[in-house]
């Protein structure tokens, strides 16, 4: 390999008055005993727009040299933390967010796709977003009205700001043949998630559920926002048993509660669509729902949701 010797402060000033002086690259290589190579690559490199200058050649030249040190190759401790977290399901951005060695998310793809060239299975962690959502044209809400329910448009000004933990999104993911469902609520400023399973989308079990999900969170429930679906019809009861106030927004609006459905496709990365929930185990279900709590989030300033919450938790304890 061959080296190439940095060029030292006073040699920049001399570069500078042998420009001035009018001399050429050759000249001033000659002049310097380095080779031509360094001086047009120093010109190139270290110019600015006005000329060259000794001291603005020097900034950039210590600013890329910084740089170069920053940029370390991935040593086999950084390559075992990377695939521990790859493994775990983080995503490249999320694991280049936490490390300590500065290792860009492109060059986290580029080890997970030379993984699968070999025969890994690195790859099968990512998350696949290709299915395409078919579109509703001219769709009737053909649900029914449920009683009592009190739209969003009721619902207090400060849950759409996200300046507090407390507000929470529910809804649920159904399995193949509509045999067994996840509920699934998410806290809108933490992302703080809770999954249970049930047998059916009936409103009592979802009601039942919703109950049991949040009443240790009780001190952090304030609002409840649904869909217009049925099996939240027993919102009545959710409100009493937890005292907090149930919203529901305008059908077909799902950007309404956006945080729920993007929940919802973090959870189908691991009960996929038109699978059987029907040999799903609470552990499963327990699994999944703390390694979406325990992961960084990039809109999160990659803490992670249960940092977010938990830090929320123990302010009000002290």
């Amino acid at each position: 390999m061959r080296n190439y010797k940095q060029l030292s402060p006073a040699q920049r000033y001399q570069i500078a008055i042998l420009n001035k002086a009018g001399k050429n690259q050759k000249e001033m290589s000659e002049l310097l005993g380095v080779s031509r190579s360094t001086m047009c690559r120093e010109l190139r490199r270290n110019r600015g727009k006005k000329g060259y200058f000794p001291k603005q050649a020097q900034i950039k030249a210590d600013n890329r040299r910084t740089q170069a040190t920053k940029a370390l190759k991935m040593t086999a401790e950084v390559i075992v933390e990377i695939e521990e977290k790859i493994r775990l399901d983080w995503s490249p951005e999320q694991i280049s967010g936490v490390l300590k060695t500065p290792i860009s998310h492109e060059r986290i793809y580029q080890h997970i796709w030379a993984d699968k060239s070999h025969g890994g299975t690195l790859y099968k962690h990512l998350r696949q977003s290709n299915k395409k959502r078919k579109k509703q044209y001219g769709s009737k809400d053909k649900r029914g009205q449920i009683r009592n329910r009190i739209s969003i448009d009721e619902r207090p000004d400060i849950v759409a700001q996200k300046t507090r933990i407390g507000d929470w999104e529910i809804d649920t993911v159904i399995g193949k043949n509509h045999q067994g469902a996840l509920v699934t609520i998410v806290e809108r400023v933490s992302k703080f998630t809770l999954i249970k399973k049930v047998a059916s989308k009936h409103a009592e079990v979802v009601t039942d559920a919703t109950i049991l999900l949040l009443q240790p969170y009780l001190n952090k429930t304030l609002t409840i926002t649904a869909d217009n679906g049925k099996e939240f019809a027993g919102h009545e009861k959710i409100k009493e048993q937890l005292n907090a106030d149930v919203y529901f927004a305008h059908p077909y609006s799902s950007w309404e509660r956006g945080l729920n459905e993007n929940t919802n496709g973090l959870i189908r990365q691991y009960f996929t669509k038109g699978s059987s929930f029907e040999n799903i185990t609470d552990d499963e279900v327990e699994a999944v729902m703390h390694k979406l709590n325990h992961r960084p989030r990039k809109t999160l300033n990659f803490k992670t949701p249960h940092e977010l919450f938990s830090a929320e938790q123990e302010k009000e304890a002290a």
